[in-house]
């Protein structure tokens, strides 16, 4: 069955301010709402391995969302982490930090981790999913033409791999291509395929990586 039949009688809210997360949800041609702005600190324990902050930060946001869930609705919270040697590049705070982090990517591979919440009444579920992705050596010129002319100081890693630096820039990419993006889209359509049934009691449930009962 097509998610667009078994969400029927659902009401999926996307809580994000990113469009990039709006426009490839839109890709699945089912209708959705976006959620107003609202506040969240983005912190996590320092213990945490750096491949499980998205997932937690995902699952921090789902938490404070302020608007009470009614039966039938399904909150989806993202948040998208950029890694490389052991660390996570967050959003630049100024253009000399996005050119810093560039040239941290520059003739190497690394790792993006999109970590994902859905959340209901009854349930919530959190998974994550990853892409690796190798940037050829860009040039000082390349990396100055990007950020002055694409700003990306809104994007984890200082870069969108939709964006000119990408066509310039990315050798290669193993794993999810949209997950790069913001939203890991096959891995998501099967997710929330599973979580409506599971949470409409017509199919046996399949435990994801954080599936819990929500409080």
């Amino acid at each position: 069955m097509l998610l667009q039949d078994i969400i029927s009688g659902h009401r999926l809210i996307l809580a994000s301010a990113s469009p990039r997360r709006r426009q490839l949800l839109t890709g699945f041609g089912i209708e959705f709402d976006t959620a107003p702005k609202f506040g969240c600190r983005e912190e996590y324990p320092d213990s945490l391995p750096p491949e499980e902050v998205a997932g937690y930060l995902s699952r921090l946001k789902s938490n404070a969302y302020p608007e009470q869930l009614e039966p039938g609705d399904i909150l989806l919270t993202a948040d998208t982490t950029v890694l490389v040697d052991g660390r996570i590049l967050g959003k630049p705070v100024d253009e000399e930090d996005a050119a810093q982090m560039l040239r941290s990517l520059s003739g190497r591979s690394h790792t993006v981790v999109t970590g994902v919440t859905l959340r209901s009444v009854g349930h919530m579920r959190t998974f994550s999913a990853e892409s690796r992705v190798r940037f050829r050596k860009l040039g000082e010129d390349e990396i100055g033409y990007y950020v002055s002319s694409c700003k990306p100081l809104d994007k984890a890693g200082a870069y969108g791999i939709q964006e000119w630096i990408g066509y310039v820039g990315i050798e290669g990419i193993e794993g999810s291509f949209y997950n790069v993006m913001g939203l890991p889209l096959q891995r998501l359509y099967v997710e929330l395929l599973d979580f409506i049934r599971e949470a409409d009691g017509t199919e046996p449930h399949r435990p994801s990586q954080h599936d819990t009962t929500a409080e």
